[in-house]
């Protein structure tokens, strides 16, 4: 795991979370293992990444704990990738970036979420005090010395 006081610039969590799932291959990963595709052949075909470099996203996604490597066979031995603990926390991100992009990145969102029998219209809403939160209620507290 990279430290965040080991990356250039800003001393920043987003930054830290960028170094392990900052790029295309590794967001469409934890996607693809999100909506049930665990096997290799399974999650290449959803992200159409190169084979060489989803193997390699795989790999630092399982050393970063965010996919975990299950064996389903043994004979031959063979394993499969489910979401551990972190990678379920990416799925608000993934929710986020989905609505990011059908407003300015396609003309036709090409699926949409339900929420029971209705069209899911995520917020973020404060756990302490139940509160929606708005950008300018929100400020910064710097925790280091």
């Amino acid at each position: 795991m990279t430290l965040v006081s080991e990356l250039p610039g800003r001393f920043c969590s987003i930054a830290a979370a960028l170094e392990v799932v900052g790029d295309r291959w590794s967001l469409l990963a934890v996607r693809e293992v999100s909506l049930g595709n665990h096997r290799f052949s399974e999650i290449l075909a959803g992200t159409g990444a190169p084979r060489d470099r989803l193997s390699a996203r795989l790999k630092a996604l399982v050393e970063a704990e965010v996919l975990e490597r299950r064996q389903y066979s043994d004979a031959p031995p063979r394993f499969d990738y489910h979401l551990t603990p972190a990678g379920k926390d990416l799925l608000p991100v993934l929710r986020s970036l989905m609505a990011w992009g059908d407003r300015w990145a396609v003309e036709t969102p090409p699926v949409t979420l339900l929420h029971h029998d209705h069209e899911l219209q995520a917020t973020t809403t404060c756990a302490a005090c139940g509160e929606r939160v708005r950008g300018a209620d929100v400020h910064r507290r710097s925790n280091t010395a």
